[in-house]
């Protein structure tokens, strides 16, 4: 009997083509695998898509799209013996930088069947309302500023001009940036801060890296605290993170944790795309899914 693939992408991704999505196929195909395509019409589907899927017990899912797709595979799969492998076509496609993984079809999908799977450890967060909302995040959290910045970006535009539309949000989010003092409970300790970025992952917004020593296959999150809130503030934190220097500034906070309980109002973002707004609950979820990478990627 055939190995059977599932491959679920996003249409609308930002690099996303009909001729990328029917190369990966024929490619596979050509290998001996069988292969079924699924199409994702809007946000939530390729979660709803890979949930059914994974009751066949296919041999692989592949998540073809961007950051977003990844987080909605890796949402339905979490916790089933199927293993991931990624096709990237986002806008950014940070996971597919975390995991070596290049952005041409027939590489990727070579990783995807020679590659080796191993159970990876994923961010859990919890936001804290009447009925608590849980979702699972494979690279990064990001608080306030982050949050607000996802939270504002024209979705026209950016599928027009793709990280320019992180661009302009920012900019525009700058210019009128109000944050409120969070609090964040850690270990048994407060800190105070109005804005911040839990990794679960090393990189961010591509090869530039907030929480440099958090890794995929490790059971800890790491949190930079950001402790000023003016506008020459998040300059500041923005041109250390882009020149590595951002951890040794005095008003920067970065701590290891596996649990973060962060109190107050504040827009967040997971792996990219919008999710609410805290008080919220960020936790390790020790080896929840199974990824599929390069055998000489040390993560």
């Amino acid at each position: 009997m055939k190995s059977s693939i599932v491959l679920i992408n996003n249409p609308v991704a930002f690099k996303a083509s009909s001729r990328k999505v029917a190369q990966a196929s024929y490619y596979l195909q050509s290998k001996g695998y069988e292969v079924e395509v699924l199409f994702t019409d809007k946000k939530g589907d390729a979660e709803a898509l890979s949930k059914k899927a994974i009751e066949k017990s296919p041999s692989l899912i592949i998540a073809a799209g961007g950051d977003g797709t990844f987080n909605e595979v890796i949402n339905g799969i979490a916790g089933s013996e199927t293993p991931m492998a990624i096709l990237p076509l986002g806008t950014t496609n940070v996971l597919a930088k975390e995991l070596g993984i290049p952005e041409t079809v027939k590489s990727s999908m070579d990783i995807a069947i020679q590659g080796v799977s191993r159970v990876v450890s994923l961010g859990k967060i919890t936001l804290q309302q009447d009925t608590p909302k849980v979702r699972y995040f494979c690279m990064m959290a990001g608080i306030g500023f982050d949050g607000m910045t996802v939270f504002e970006i024209n979705k026209t535009v950016k599928k027009i001009s793709g990280k320019g539309a992180h661009f302009y949000s920012g900019l525009k989010v700058l210019s009128h940036f109000h944050p409120n003092e969070l609090t964040f409970t850690i270990g048994g300790k407060s800190y105070t801060g109005y804005s911040a970025v839990v990794g679960k992952g090393a990189k961010y917004g591509g090869h530039i890296k907030v929480t440099p020593d958090a890794k995929l296959t490790d059971p800890n999150l790491y949190i930079c605290i950001f402790k000023g809130k003016k506008r020459l503030d998040i300059c500041r934190y923005i041109f250390g993170v882009l020149t590595k220097s951002h951890l040794s500034f005095k008003d920067v906070e970065y701590l290891m944790s596996e649990r973060i309980q962060i109190d107050g109002s504040a827009h967040i973002q997971i792996d990219g795309d919008y999710f609410g707004m805290t008080p919220a609950i960020i936790e390790i979820a020790p080896e929840t899914v199974k990824l599929i990478y390069p055998d000489m990627k040390n993560l």
